[in-house]
């Protein structure tokens, strides 16, 4: 992952616009992930195939409980400005009806139902600790992290009932567990299919 630091100073009172900028101008190569997480521009490689079988996973069940003014987005924009960040999560459940009001390439994070990120390797400690806490401070309900990097082995854990920048457990395990996601989702997710590595 390479980084471009910005510097708040010379932003004039405008720090949110003038990264925001700076993130829609960044050239990454095509399939490469752009975010701000702390006020630094980043760029990641594209996810390994393990990475997208499980999103893929996560989305197939999460089709099944939704209500149809909802969507499943896997490249949408989540905007905490608090915090400066404007994240990609590797799936975000919002309603449709947000999107098409705010225009753009991105929406406020707190209009999201659920937020899912499958940590990779080279940025495991982003989803663990900084967007944890950006996603809590947001006042996203639901953050659940699927931690195929964790250092006892992978670990899949729902967080909720945000309070500033922390979140409570609500839910954790290991791959092949069953993780409950409470309404509006009344969801059993099986992990028994997710890939390691």
């Amino acid at each position: 992952m390479s980084a471009l630091t910005v510097d708040h100073s010379s932003a004039g009172g405008h720090e949110w616009d003038g990264l925001v900028r700076i993130w829609e101008e960044t050239d990454a190569p095509e399939g490469c992930k752009v975010e701000i997480i702390e006020g630094i521009v980043t760029v990641a490689p594209p996810p390994s195939n393990a990475h997208n079988d499980i999103a893929d996973l996560v989305q197939r069940e999460l089709y099944q409980v939704i209500p149809r003014q909802w969507g499943i987005y896997q490249t949408l924009g989540m905007a905490v400005p608090s915090r400066d960040g404007l994240y990609i999560p590797d799936i975000a459940v919002a309603p449709k009806a947000v999107l098409r009001a705010e225009g753009g390439n991105y929406i406020p994070a707190v209009a999201a139902e659920l937020i899912v990120e499958i940590t990779s390797k080279s940025n495991a400690s982003n989803d663990r600790i900084k967007k944890a806490a950006g996603y809590a401070q947001a006042g996203v309900p639901l953050y659940l992290l699927i931690d195929n990097w964790a250092p006892g082995g992978p670990t899949i854990t729902l967080f909720g009932e945000p309070a500033g920048d922390v979140y409570r457990v609500l839910r954790a395990g290991k791959f092949g567990d069953q993780i409950e996601l409470p309404e509006p989702f009344d969801l059993s997710l099986d992990t028994g299919e997710f890939p390691v590595g």
